[in-house]
């Protein structure tokens, strides 16, 4: 089916009991990020009562690759694929006016107070306050009009005023151009929307190219959106919440700190602010959050950014088949590779292209074919059996990693690269798996959970 909306995909997933529904009360200081957690990597989470709230809230609207999946209409195995012609085939959004939108049900432009609007949770111990986690930031470069979306960290230090890290990326650079000329940059950050919208906002795209366009071509359907009532930005019109603003020029206050994907808490510094001048949301909007480090968090980093390093390790080396950014890395650091392996030191060619296909990859691991690298036993075997650190290791040092890895000289790091292919001299019968002739046709439909009554008298009374 379809997913036009956060809504269709709830009503998805609440049809095929795939949804966890809280039915107590909650607290936004911790109790709702609680429950999360403790549906991580298996249910989207529903709240439908909180305390001190009238509405509704969602967590974890996607947490599996296969839900992922499920919300393209693809096997898991097929995302990236299926990403990257998305990235090639843009499909640009749908106009519609407001009066066709949902999200401009309620328009609201006096007494802004985002705290007492909407259910925005305190995630962990020592995060510095409430912060809206998964809000797509969506920009307009102020020279070529062109948007572009993202998602950022957003501390509600005001009540209607947002402290935000804004990594030097895409919206950072434009909102630069504006602050050089004494200038604020217009943003709307929009809030409940399907996992469609929110993976196609973290695509590695060019400068230029509006990832809402993306998300069309993956549904393979427009996006539906609607200009917004105070800037010259449009919105999905099926979103649940829009917060329009401006990035204030020359202004700086203090953020964080904010339990961050790595699991620890990104530190508390000045930061760039955002003032809110006018809201829009649906009738009962349903408020979207997003738990730091959750495996939503960390799928929805690694899909975009797998796609996009499969791409280049195939310039690389056209043998390379599959790469898979690992759960246990984060979805960012630990990057394992599939390849058929052509020439011998082409697995270390495809290692250096991977650190150079993104910075936050401090390891590689390069694998044959064969190997399930979703399975990461089988990896580990690969490494154990396969791998000579004295002929197999690449080490870079002094390379420039993630600045959220605590273990790096404010993100300068070094690298490790295990090259596990199997040489191609060797003698085959050397790494011939073992196997058991006829596996393949046992089956588990004729084994008992327990000994028949007899057999049990028989061998098991008498100790």
């Amino acid at each position: 089916m379809s997913i036009k909306s956060l809504r269709s995909w709830l009503r998805l997933l609440n049809e095929n009991k795939e949804l966890a529904v809280v039915d107590k009360e909650v607290s936004t200081k911790f109790e709702m990020a609680g429950y999360t957690k403790l549906y991580d990597g298996e249910k989207p989470v529903f709240f439908p009562k909180i305390e001190g709230y009238d509405g509704c809230a969602v967590a974890g609207i996607a947490s599996t690759r296969e839900q992922f999946a499920k919300a393209i209409g693809c096997d898991k195995h097929e995302m990236t694929d299926r990403f990257l012609d998305a990235m090639d085939h843009p499909l640009p959004p749908k106009q519609l006016s407001s009066e066709e939108a949902p999200v401009h049900q309620n328009v609201i432009k006096n007494d802004i107070d985002l705290l007492k609007m909407f259910p925005i949770p305190i995630h962990q111990e020592k995060d510095s306050g409430h912060y809206i986690s998964a809000g797509l930031a969506i920009v307009r470069d102020p020279e070529t009009g062109s948007q572009n979306v993202s998602i950022h960290r957003l501390q509600v230090s005001g009540k209607n005023k947002l402290g935000a890290l804004i990594l030097p990326r895409h919206t950072y650079n434009f909102f630069k151009k504006m602050e050089e000329i004494g200038k604020p940059l217009e943003i709307a950050i929009v809030i409940g929307v399907d996992p469609i919208l929110m993976l196609s906002s973290q695509a590695i795209a060019p400068l230029g190219q509006d990832e809402i366009e993306i998300a069309g071509a993956l549904k393979k359907s427009p996006i539906p959106v609607v200009p917004c009532k105070t800037v010259d930005i449009d919105v999905p019109a099926f979103a649940e919440i829009v917060l329009e603003g401006r990035i204030l020029p020359k202004v700086r206050e203090p953020e964080g700190p904010f339990g961050e994907f790595p699991a620890y808490y990104g530190p508390k510094s000045d930061k760039e602010v955002i003032e809110i001048h006018c809201v829009t949301h649906r009738d009962n909007p349903i408020y979207q959050t997003c738990l730091a480090g959750s495996d939503e968090n960390l799928l929805l980093g690694a899909i975009p950014r797998e796609a996009s390093l499969l791409r280049s390790l195939k310039n690389t080396s056209p043998g390379v088949s599959k790469v898979y950014l690992t759960n246990g890395g984060k979805g960012r650091f630990h990057l394992v590779v599939s390849m058929k392996k052509r020439n011998e030191g082409e697995a270390k060619n495809v290692i250096l292209a991977a650190f150079a296909g993104h910075y936050d990859i401090k390891q590689v691991i390069v694998v044959d074919e064969e190997i399930d690298i979703f399975d990461m036993d089988q990896v580990e075997w690969c490494v154990a059996t396969r791998f000579q650190a004295e002929r197999d290791l690449v080490v870079i040092n002094h390379a420039l990693g993630s600045k959220l890895d605590p273990s790096t000289d404010n993100g300068v790091s070094s690298k490790l690269g295990f090259d596990c292919t199997i040489p191609l001299k060797a003698d085959p019968f050397e790494y011939e798996v073992t196997r058991i002739p006829g596996i393949e046709n046992y089956s588990k439909d004729r084994i008992e959970n327990t000994l028949p009554k007899k057999l049990s008298e028989a061998y098991l009374n008498n100790d």
